[in-house]
């Protein structure tokens, strides 16, 4: 059994981040590794390409309680292991997620307790070593700030995910720099989206860094985020598939 994956998915909104998160978090699994998904996202995403379908539930709503200063804190008995237990969401292929909870029509305000007892369970999985064993997979929101303020502790990794857009560049970027800030993480730029050679090569000038991967421009992936639906169900043959395996497989090499 090769050593567990903890990863971070991040990108600006569109890029793709929650395809690859929810398709490889299941394509571990298949490989052996007991694997959590750590959803921070407020808007919909990896659960569909999970195949759990569009989750909005607060998970960890009932996990948490107000301090006499009126802050959310875990209930007392309840770690970062027994949340996930009790709480996370098991989707095919024997993954698990939790996710924070996301936006409704009052915005966060109805979740915010969700919110700050997820955010404990992400610190406390990497400070205590609980789920040593498990491959994690995070999938975070649109843009910079939860990579500015350590919403990944727990990643060793960051995917920075990036289409040939201008906008989606200089989030990556930005992504890119917060991430090594930490000193402590090593950062992939993965390609999504891709069509030719030439969108390749101006992703590469536009980030200013190498991509490590790319995934295809897949009408397969269009028409399954378009149903809703997991790609890996739909179209397990598909190219974007395939080259989603071959990251994978990389980074599961890279452990090793």
């Amino acid at each position: 059994m090769t050593p567990p994956l903890r990863v971070a998915v991040a990108g600006k909104g569109g890029a793709g981040k929650s395809l690859i998160a929810g398709t490889m978090a299941r394509l571990l699994a298949r490989r052996g590794h007991r694997v959590l998904v750590l959803d921070s996202d407020p808007m919909p995403g990896v659960a569909i390409t999970l195949g759990l379908g569009p989750l909005g539930e607060p998970m960890l709503a009932e996990a948490v309680e107000k301090d006499a200063d009126g802050r959310w804190r875990l209930k007392k008995g309840i770690g970062a292991a027994r949340a996930v237990n009790r709480f996370a969401f098991t989707a095919p292929d024997g993954v698990r997620l939790l996710q924070s909870g996301k936006a409704t029509a009052d915005g966060l305000a109805t979740i915010m307790g969700s919110i700050s007892g997820f955010n404990y369970v992400a610190h406390r999985l990497a400070a205590d070593g609980v789920l040593r064993a498990w491959s994690i997979v995070g999938d975070l929101p649109a843009g910079t700030r939860q990579a500015a303020f350590g919403w990944a502790p727990y990643a060793h990794r960051f995917l920075v995910i990036v289409e040939q857009t201008w906008p989606s560049a200089l989030t990556a970027r930005r992504v890119i720099r917060l991430a090594r800030s930490r000193g402590d993480v090593d950062v992939w730029l993965v390609a999504n989206k891709v069509d030719d050679r030439n969108a390749l090569t101006v992703i590469e000038e536009r980030v200013g860094e190498k991509v490590a991967a790319c995934v295809p421009d897949d009408a397969a992936a269009r028409d399954a985020d378009r149903d809703g639906v997991a790609l890996l169900d739909r179209s397990p043959d598909a190219a974007a598939v395939r080259a989603i395996s071959a990251l994978t497989e990389r980074l599961i090499d890279s452990t090793r």
